[in-house]
């Protein structure tokens, strides 16, 4: 599904005017058009299910391989940087940094790819909860892998800028699946290579 951007337009103005502002003033006159195009950019994942977000990074590489049948080699990419929006409020969540893990079974996946499965999932209504989830299933239907680990810490604007307005909170989230979820020596492997 496509986002309507006319009619972001539309409701923005409408905003604009149940603020108490005129959408005709000058600094105003361009907003909802600018509005719509930054929504376009910052909740295109909303474009995708996870499924196509699989199909959409599903480049592996078999050839290159050289740590088959190791079942404890970790691949670990930490603090890939990532923003966005809580569902309840359409609150900004920022400060996010999201770490993946995975134990390659047969395949791995381009390094790249792991950040734009992070950043794509994020692009959409979210709860910090819910892009632990979403990036592991897709992490594990690319890799062919139920080994998979995800932690992630933001800031959520909803804590920051309202209600209880407690700027630098913090939230952490783990997802743990397969072997980091049943292994304790393996997850204490995972906690260490995190807090480095």
């Amino acid at each position: 599904m496509a986002i309507d951007t006319k009619a972001i337009e539309e409701h923005i103005r409408g905003i604009l005017i149940a603020l108490g502002d005129n959408p005709d003033r000058e600094g105003l006159q361009d907003t909802p058009k600018r509005v719509a195009k930054m929504y376009e950019d910052v909740f295109k994942g909303m474009n995708y299910s996870n499924d196509e977000i699989v199909t959409m990074f599903n480049t592996t590489f078999e050839d290159d391989l050289s740590v088959k049948g190791n079942p404890n080699d970790i691949v670990f990419m930490k603090d890939i940087e990532i923003f966005s929006h809580c569902e309840h409020h359409l609150a900004l969540m920022y400060n996010m940094k999201v770490s993946v893990a995975y134990i390659p079974n047969g395949k791995v996946i381009g390094l790249s790819k792991i950040a734009r499965i992070a950043d794509m999932v994020g692009r959409k209504l979210q709860l910090q909860e819910r892009i632990g989830t979403d990036i592991a299933y897709i992490m594990q239907k690319v890799t062919c892998s139920e080994d998979v680990a995800v932690i992630i810490e933001g800031e959520h604007g909803c804590m920051s800028t309202r209600g209880i307005q407690k700027p630098g909170t913090k939230t952490v989230s783990t997802t743990l699946r397969g072997r980091f979820n049943t292994d304790q020596i393996l997850n204490n492997n995972l906690m260490m290579l995190y807090r480095k």
